[in-house]
């Protein structure tokens, strides 16, 4: 059997696969090992497993998460082997997780435009080429955090529409002051301002200032000052996961197209590509009746 973990800092989906492909999954709070330990991570994860499968019959288990460098290789494995005691530990970054899921073993250019963005060139095994998003703070174009954090700056300076003005403040009920106050003391900023971006769909989605100023211009500056940034990168095809590329995907593909680059698999969540990057089927000849290892 086969554990797959794609890790956020504030939510983790699992998925079980069994030995003739039948999957199980569920979701746990999230973890990262910049903040916390091996014995956090196993408070996590062991009232979360379902209920009747034998864990000594797990042979790998692949965890992908954020923070997961590789000198926090082995706080995963401290954590994950006493559950799991015959498994292979396979601790990488979410950034390897997404370029396996988007390429399989295919090399090509892999992005994350979720709450936070990240990119790079993968050579079907590895990541060869990484620009730095430069976090929250100082970068982090085209991710819901920047696209909130300028909704908020254009809300606060006035440079938002009196029509879309008016339904921000009946949305929020936040002063200005309340707004600053609220980002600067929050110890997560960034998922704080991605948290915005749901003003950008629903009732208000097509509005002229959102999807020009806000999704367009934002999607551009990712363009500009990180994906044109890789040598060549007209020659790869646009291949992307998260839920910011996936909601505003017709936005991103008009600007990869603007950049003279092809749109390739624009996807919301890994877990779907990691499974075929780490099940093969066996050959039917191997295959036998079936006793299953999960609850239904």
């Amino acid at each position: 059997m086969i554990l797959i973990a794609d890790s956020g800092s504030t939510k983790t989906e699992w998925c079980l696969i069994d030995s003739n492909g039948k999957t199980k999954e569920f979701s746990t709070e999230g973890y990262n090992p910049c903040y916390m330990g091996a014995d956090r991570l196993s408070e996590i994860v062991k009232p979360n497993l379902p209920k009747y499968f034998d864990t000594a019959c797990v042979t790998t288990v692949a965890f992908y998460g954020a923070g997961v460098y590789e000198d926090k290789y082995s706080v995963i494995e401290q954590a994950i082997h006493p559950i799991f005691p015959n498994a292979q530990i396979d601790a990488a970054m979410d950034l390897i997780g997404s370029a396996r899921s988007l390429l399989g073993r295919d090399n090509g250019f892999a992005a994350i435009l979720g709450t936070g963005t990240n990119s790079c060139l993968y050579d079907g095994m590895k990541v060869t080429l990484n620009i730095d998003s430069l976090g929250f703070l100082l970068g982090d174009e085209g991710s819901g955090g920047y696209m909130g954090k300028r909704l908020i700056g254009d809300y606060i300076r006035g440079y938002m529409p009196a029509d879309l003005r008016e339904k921000f403040l009946d949305t929020y009920r936040l002063t200005n002051d309340e707004l600053i106050e609220r980002i600067y003391s929050n110890p997560m900023p960034n998922s704080y301002c991605a948290s915005f971006t749901r003003f950008l769909t629903g009732e208000h989605a097509g509005h002229e200032y959102l999807e020009q100023h806000i999704i367009r211009d934002s999607f551009r500056d990712f363009f500009k000052n990180i994906v044109s940034r890789y040598p060549a990168y007209e020659q790869y095809s646009f291949n992307c996961v998260g839920s910011i590329g996936w909601i505003f995907r017709q936005a991103l593909e008009e600007i990869a197209q603007e950049y003279h680059m092809q749109t390739g698999n624009i996807i919301s969540s890994p877990m779907e590509g990691l499974i075929k990057y780490h099940y093969s089927p066996p050959a039917i000849n191997d295959m036998i009746s079936s006793s299953d290892n999960f609850a239904d």
